[in-house]
């Protein structure tokens, strides 16, 4: 599988790579449980590659994802040589700060759920949703805090990853940041994403696009699954899936294997992060990245409309 270089570094990352935030059992996003021998399960074969990268957060499941890593981690006698581990520094879940002490004490817990001394990639993730974001963004701030760690030893690259464009583009250009994952705003639905993306490689700043199948529905189909970026979808907010669908159906082609290559094939992206919960998922996300797929699909997916709106603009959110 191809590889790519994250910025002024020598970690080269897999163009398809793994989440674990439904792998933590995130019922309230992604409707269904997780449990832990299934984790297991997945994270074994994980290690077996041929996809290197996989991404944690301290909050994915209020700390379950990086625990059923760390256990995993033990289980193979320690983190595979050339495999890529990025985990996140997170908010404190009750009260919402974010400042540099909650930082520094969210990457503590990391590496002790991890069962690890140091990291290769470390986000700041979703300052969206702190309580104040002036924590973060502020001089001695927690991104101060970030940039400090990474001059410690204890990571290799530094990223922003969120959702909100309008607060993302803006923090872009102000800080150096090696890398960036961004969820939702770049797939065959909604392309709110592209100008931001669109600086960040002129910038040479490493982009991982992450949910390319726009929270589920791209990968399961609108009849198996009515729900678009984690919210309840009406018939009206399907019709443009639907209608790729038919052009799926024209071509025999599998919608999820069309919206994860359409990420794929896009110059600017260094790697397509994916959620995996099982085996299967896994063996399904490799066989969509290969599927051949004609120009005549790709030129009629061009002609459709798309959106370049919030797509979580409405949503409901539920931490953890």
């Amino acid at each position: 599988m191809k590889k790519n270089k994250i910025k002024n570094t020598d970690l080269e990352v897999t163009e398809l790579s793994f989440g674990t935030s439904s792998l933590g059992s995130m019922p309230d996003t992604y409707g269904y449980e997780v449990p832990e021998e299934r984790a297991q399960e997945t994270l074994k074969r994980f290690f077996k590659g041929p996809v290197n990268l996989l991404d944690t957060s301290r909050n994915y499941g209020m700390g379950e994802s990086e625990l059923r890593i760390g256990r995993a981690i033990k289980n193979n006698s320690g983190w595979p040589n050339n495999f890529i581990l990025s985990t996140k520094l997170d908010r404190d879940m009750n009260t919402l700060g974010f400042d540099k002490d909650r930082a520094r004490k969210s990457l503590e817990e990391s590496l002790n759920a991890l069962n690890l001394d140091k990291v290769d990639i470390l986000f700041l993730h979703d300052p969206e949703h702190t309580k104040d974001v002036s924590e973060i963004t502020k001089k001695g701030g927690s991104m101060d805090e970030l940039f400090k760690i990474k001059e410690e030893g204890l990571c290799r690259a530094v990223g922003l990853a969120m959702g909100k464009v309008d607060m993302m583009f803006p923090m872009l250009k102000e800080w150096d940041f090696d890398v960036i994952i961004n969820h939702n705003r770049f797939t065959l639905l909604n392309r709110q994403a592209n100008e931001m993306y669109d600086y960040a490689y002129e910038k040479n700043i490493s982009i991982i696009n992450a949910a390319p199948y726009a929270g589920g529905v791209l990968a399961k189909g609108t009849q198996n699954f009515k729900k678009i970026t984690y919210q309840d979808a009406t018939e009206e907010k399907l019709a443009p899936a639907k209608e790729i669908e038919k052009i799926c159906h024209k071509y025999n082609v599998e919608m999820g294997a069309a919206a994860l290559q359409f990420s794929l094939n896009d110059k600017r992206i260094t790697s397509t992060l994916c959620g995996v919960t099982s085996i299967k998922s896994i063996e399904k996300n490799l066989e969509w990245a290969e599927k051949d797929i004609s120009q005549d699909f790709w030129d009629e997916i061009k002609n459709l409309t798309y959106s370049t709106n919030d797509p979580e603009a409405d949503r409901e959110y539920k931490p953890g």
